[in-house]
C-alpha cells in the first residue's frame, strides 16, 4: 500500500520537475477552465504550483530568497516581489490570469504569519483562498490518511501526524535547511550565500552531508522524542532532505523505515495548491 501512494506521488513530482521553471506547460488549458494555485514562501525559495480542478499538474515556478527566516516572512517587500515576478511568468506561459491562489506556514506559527501570507499573496492581485499548515499539505498531496510527515524546509522541521485522515498530533521545531548551511558556513569560514551553494553542488555532496550530518541527526531527534505517537509509515519531505543518504541517517535514528518522495521539495507546494477551492 505504502508503495503503490508513493509510486503515484512519484509520477506526479516527476511530470513537475519536468515543467517547473519552464516555457510550457505540462498540458494547454481553457481560457474558462478553473485553476487551483499554492504558493509556497520557503526559507530558501518561494514555489508557486499551478493544478487543475482535478488536481492535475499544469504549471509551476519557483525563485530563491531570503524573503523567509524558520517560517516567517521576514522581508514583505521581497516576498511580493519575488510571488508577483512568478506569477507574471507563469500567466505569460499559461496564457491566461491567475485570480486565486492558497497559502500555508509551518505548524504552530500563529495567526499573525497566516495574516502575513495571506496578504503577500494579496498584494500580487490575487485572492487568497486560505492558509493550511504546510504538513497537513504534503499529506494532501500524498493522499496519506495514517501516518506521520516531517517537513523539513529551509527554518523549521514540522512533524504532522495522521490518523484516519484527522490531524492529531502537531510539533514544529526552528532546525531546517538553513542551520545546514550555518554549520557548512563555520566548518569552511565561509559566508552563508557561499555555504548555501556548497549545500546544494551534488558533486560535492558525500563531503557536504558529513558535516551537516549532525543537524539531521538532531532532526530525527526531534522526532524520536515524540515516541509512541508517532505512526508509520514515516515520510520526510522539504528541500533541506535532498540529500542520498538523509533516509538512511533518519531510518537508523528513528530505529524503523523512513520513505521520501522524488523532489521533496516539491510535495508541499503542491498539496497547497489543492486546497485552492
Amino acid at each position: 500500500m505504502r508503495k503503490a501512494f508513493l509510486k503515484s506521488s512519484n509520477e506526479q513530482l516527476k511530470k513537475f520537475a519536468k515543467i517547473v521553471n519552464g516555457d510550457k506547460p505540462l498540458r494547454k488549458i481553457s481560457v474558462d477552465e478553473k485553476l487551483k494555485v499554492g504558493v509556497d514562501l520557503g526559507t530558501s525559495s518561494i514555489v508557486l504550483t499551478v493544478l487543475d480542478s482535478k488536481d492535475r499538474i499544469v504549471y509551476g515556478a519557483y525563485e530563491y530568497d531570503h524573503a523567509v527566516q524558520d517560517g516567517i516572512v521576514v522581508n514583505f517587500i521581497e516576498s511580493v516581489n519575488i510571488l508577483r515576478h512568478l506569477k507574471e511568468k507563469t500567466e505569460k506561459v499559461l496564457g491566461r490570469e491567475l485570480k486565486t491562489a492558497c497559502g500555508a506556514i509551518p505548524p504552530k506559527t500563529g495567526e499573525k504569519s497566516a495574516k502575513v501570507v495571506a496578504n503577500v499573496i494579496e498584494e500580487t492581485g490575487l485572492i487568497c483562498t486560505g492558509i493550511e499548515d504546510e504538513p497537513t499539505a504534503a499529506a494532501k498531496f500524498l493522499s496519506l490518511s495514517n501516518g506521520t510527515v516531517v517537513d523539513i524546509g529551509g527554518g523549521t522541521t514540522g512533524i504532522s501526524v495522521f490518523r484516519d485522515s484527522k490531524l492529531i498530533h502537531v510539533v514544529d521545531e526552528a532546525t531546517g535547511g538553513f542551520h545546514m548551511t550555518l554549520v557548512l558556513g563555520g566548518r569552511y569560514k565561509i559566508k552563508n550565500d557561499e555555504a548555501e551553494k556548497l549545500k546544494r553542488n551534488k558533486d560535492k555532496e558525500s563531503e557536504v552531508y558529513a558535516v551537516i550530518k549532525p543537524v539531521v541527526e538532531k532532526m530525527a531527534a526531534i522526532v524520536q522524542n515524540m515516541g509512541s505517537e508517532i505512526i508509520d509509515p514515516v515520510i520526510v519531505v522539504g528541500g533541506a532532505t535532498n540529500f542520498t543518504e538523509f533516509t538512511t541517517t533518519f531510518s537508523k535514528d528513528l530505529k524503523r523505515k523512513v520513505y521520501k518522495p522524488l523532489y521533496p521539495q516539491f510535495v508541499t507546494p503542491l498539496g497547497i495548491a489543492m486546497f485552492d477551492n
